[in-house]
């Protein structure tokens, strides 16, 4: 991969926000019920040029599953001149939303606990953390780039038989945006990598992937400062991104090249998917207080393919990635067949530090 000027690919986080709407304030009914907004919506003319869709959801409304599913839908819609009955025909019944909370089936009361814990969060107005202080980026990997790094992989680790390219793909983003910190880190200090599971194929009984709202577990893999930014530092992630799920230590991972059983005993095991789900709550505050990337979006989720009548998209960019830890975003490619799309928010020196990293390593 060859880089263009870095100036030419990076953009001030902050001019992005004039084109997404803010959610409206939480008010008070005649009851004194709370009315919290779930969504809104705005679109942006550029004469001549085209149009900006920029939408702000609160999470409770569903996950990324449901909202894409929202916004294809609604974009479907739109192009057949908003008949929703031609829309309704078109679907087929397995297709069409499920509202239903009863399929997800919960012995232990996971429901209960987070209500109990979500009541606790006092209510406030979302507002923009501007200024961000950032740049925005985005990175290509190619087919080949992919490929590059699956054979890298297999060649350090014949034994592994199965490496996706979500893992080369995060293992190695990773590896480059901890290397580009440019601090002085003590080796044995903990590198988190975490990003969001969707458990309606995961959990016993099975949840229709049209289920609307939110059934998400998540990864949380772990790994030595000193691992991940050494010489083989992307081969271990590699190897520790598959099987994050258990939390299982690299260097064990490493030597027992066990990911294959970690994949059939665990991560799709749905007697143990769900393990612990009742502390996720408390989990996820401590790790906001360590040294942690996560990942927002989906290959599986090509928001970029919904079709208004006017063609696919031409870019997209989430800009819930500028708060106050790092993440990043992966989607398909919209200009390289077979690729993937990263998507980075950082502080313009280390940004600059990034790119040079990313394109070095693939050279």
């Amino acid at each position: 991969m060859i880089l263009t000027s870095l100036s030419e690919i990076m953009r001030d986080a902050d001019q992005f926000y004039d084109f997404i709407p803010e959610m409206p304030p939480v008010k008070l009914d005649e009851q004194n019920y709370k009315i919290v907004p779930v969504i809104a919506l705005q679109v942006t003319l550029f004469p001549g040029r085209g149009i900006s869709i920029g939408f702000s959801n609160h999470h409770s409304i569903g996950d990324a599953s449901s909202i894409v599913r929202f916004i294809r839908a609604w974009a479907e819609i739109s192009k057949f001149g908003g008949d929703t009955d031609e829309f309704l025909t078109k679907q087929s019944e397995s297709s069409l939303p499920i509202f239903d909370r009863s399929v997800i089936k919960d012995p232990i009361g996971i429901d209960s606990i987070y209500w109990k814990a979500i009541r606790e969060i006092p209510l406030k107005s979302w507002s923009f953390p501007l200024p961000t202080n950032r740049v925005r980026a985005t990175f290509i990997l190619h087919q080949a780039d992919i490929k590059k790094l699956k054979d890298l992989v297999l060649d350090k680790k014949p034994g592994l038989v199965q490496v996706s390219s979500f893992v080369v793909t995060a293992s190695y983003v990773w590896t480059c945006f901890v290397k580009s910190d440019g601090k002085l880190v003590d080796g044995d200090v903990l590198e988190f990598f975490g990003f969001p599971v969707d458990l309606r194929a995961r959990i016993d009984p099975l949840v229709p992937e049209s289920y609307f709202g939110n059934c998400l577990g998540y990864g949380m893999a772990k790994i030595e400062h000193k691992q991940l930014v050494g010489e083989e530092g992307f081969v271990i992630r590699g190897n520790l991104g598959i099987s994050s799920h258990e939390e299982t230590m690299a260097r064990r991972i490493v030597r027992e090249k066990a990911i294959s059983e970690e994949i059939k005993n665990r991560v799709n095991n749905k007697d143990k998917v769900l393990k612990g789900a009742e502390n996720w709550m408390s989990e996820f505050k401590k790790y906001s207080e360590v040294r942690i990337l996560g990942v927002s979006g989906s290959p599986k989720f090509d928001l970029c393919n919904a079709d208004f009548g006017w063609g696919r998209a031409k870019k997209l960019e989430v800009l819930s990635i500028d708060g106050e830890n790092y993440s990043m975003t992966l989607c398909k490619s919209i200009d390289s067949e077979g690729g993937l799309e990263i998507g980075l928010s950082l502080p313009k020196e280390r940004m600059e530090a990034f790119a040079a990293i990313f394109a070095d390593g693939l050279s």
